[in-house]
């Protein structure tokens, strides 16, 4: 199992009142923990930003 990594997920958006990257998706009590626990930890809600592919719809 490879480690998540967010920063490259569709969910991971730019939150201006915070002035951070934040995920959009509310994880329940039991994800949260498994998230912040588990060094390997596999997100069920990744889902690959691929701007490019945006780009290809878009033409």
């Amino acid at each position: 199992m490879a480690k998540t990594n967010c920063e490259n997920c569709a969910n991971y958006i730019y939150d201006s009142e915070c002035d951070c990257y934040c995920c959009d998706v509310n994880l329940d009590e039991d994800e949260m923990m498994r998230f912040l626990s588990q060094q390997n930890y596999e997100c069920p809600y990744f889902n690959f930003y691929d701007e490019y592919k945006m780009v290809q719809k878009q033409n």
